[in-house]
């Protein structure tokens, strides 16, 4: 028996298995793919995060990350407005990302089931049980779902966001392209926004969320990008010079912008599992990894006995909604002024004219720098 069990192998289940087996606890992590691989993500991180991952033993500069401190807003018409990021950010790749926090974690000593996923949940007399598509049967005291945006795993906890169907669709590329390495442009078009920055390697991410009916109407993502990504002129101009490194994109359907709760039949949940924030705020990333320093200290605090399972549930829900509610909301609430032609117009003339207004709206979505300990577990 395991003393965590982790679903999901992507930021929030690696940072928080590398720091609970670090803390001498037996961990357990599980994840449908094998590392390397890519991953539909804006994969910019704010610096909020970067001495947290710097002290992990992430070397972000040997790794390529490219520093990043401008940001760029365009309208569907191509209308632009700029200003300078106050924290900041890096960009870095998903598949060099999580593979450099995989190799931490094997010699941090957890134990990876790799090719994998969860057929079925079960908690009782204290104890869970997870039993694996091939037969396994896996057991812990601790269970943290960190298995993404949406699982089959939400449907059989009977989740309340999933009672709600989502009209939206990721889709993501990397590229090579005449593009400034210190900025994160922000494109609007016709019912969706595109993301593009700069990663390792003198690459750069380009992607975008918009709705499952402007691909339904235009029979293929090709067609729906020549049709309506490029009524913007700085995306067209991306689309028709850029060189795309992948034959085909990373795509995610049914994102769910929803409410969620932190806690769900005993499991704590982490990363985007917990909470997912719109993409045009570029820093669900650090999200995931805060979010994964949470709910580790929490779950050492129950481990050492410090924290019944009661107190543990109630702590770490009401840690999560106080660290990240209110930039979750900002975030929905800001969303509704994008991709809607007329409104995404309106926004960048208004933020244009009032820029420290936009800079507000910036802070608003991003935390505060986290460095070895957050302050205030028990409070």
């Amino acid at each position: 028996m395991y003393d965590v069990l982790i679903i999901g192998g992507g930021l929030a289940g690696l940072v928080s298995g590398l720091e609970l087996a670090r803390a001498g606890y037996s961990v357990a992590l599980i994840e449908k793919k094998t590392y390397p691989f890519h991953k539909v993500c804006g994969e910019y991180v704010s610096n909020e995060v970067r001495p947290y991952l710097e002290s992990l033993g992430l070397a972000l500069d040997e790794l390529g990350a490219a520093r990043i401190d401008r940001f760029r807003l365009t309208s569907p018409t191509g209308r632009t407005l700029e200003t300078r990021l106050d924290l900041g950010g890096f960009g870095i790749s998903r598949y060099t990302l999580d593979y450099e926090l995989y190799r931490l974690g094997q010699r941090a000593g957890v134990s990876f089931y790799l090719g994998k996923t969860v057929e079925d949940t079960d908690f009782s007399q204290e104890i869970f049980r997870v039993t694996l598509n091939d037969g396994q049967t896996l057991a812990a005291r601790l269970l943290i779902g960190a298995y993404g945006k949406r699982a089959r795993l939400d449907k059989q906890l009977d989740r309340a966001f999933m009672q709600q169907p989502s009209p939206y669709v990721g889709i993501k590329y990397h590229l090579r392209t005449d593009f400034p390495t210190d900025l994160i442009a922000l494109h609007n078009f016709p019912d969706g926004y595109c993301g593009m920055s700069a990663i390792e390697d003198g690459k750069y991410c380009f992607c975008y969320l918009t709705t499952r009916e402007n691909l339904r109407r235009h029979g293929n993502i090709p067609a729906m990008e020549a049709a309506v990504l490029a009524r913007n002129p700085h995306l067209k101009a991306v689309l028709e010079n850029a060189d795309f490194l992948y034959e085909k994109p990373e795509v995610i359907n049914e994102i769910s912008f929803a409410p969620k709760r932190a806690v769900e039949h005993h499991i704590l949940m982490a990363g985007d599992s917990a909470g997912l924030i719109t993409p045009l705020c570029g820093n669900g990333m650090a999200m995931a990894i805060h979010g994964a320093k949470l709910v580790s200290e929490h779950a050492q605090a129950f481990l050492s006995g410090k924290l019944s399972r009661s107190q543990l549930e109630t702590a770490y829900q009401r840690a999560w909604s106080r660290q990240f509610g209110r930039r979750l909301w900002v975030g929905r609430t800001v969303q509704r002024l994008f991709g809607d032609e007329r409104l995404s117009e309106l926004a960048v003339r208004f933020f244009g004219t009032f820029q420290p207004l936009l800079q507000g709206v910036i802070r608003q979505t991003h935390g505060e720098v986290i460095g070895a300990r957050i302050e205030g577990l028990m409070d």
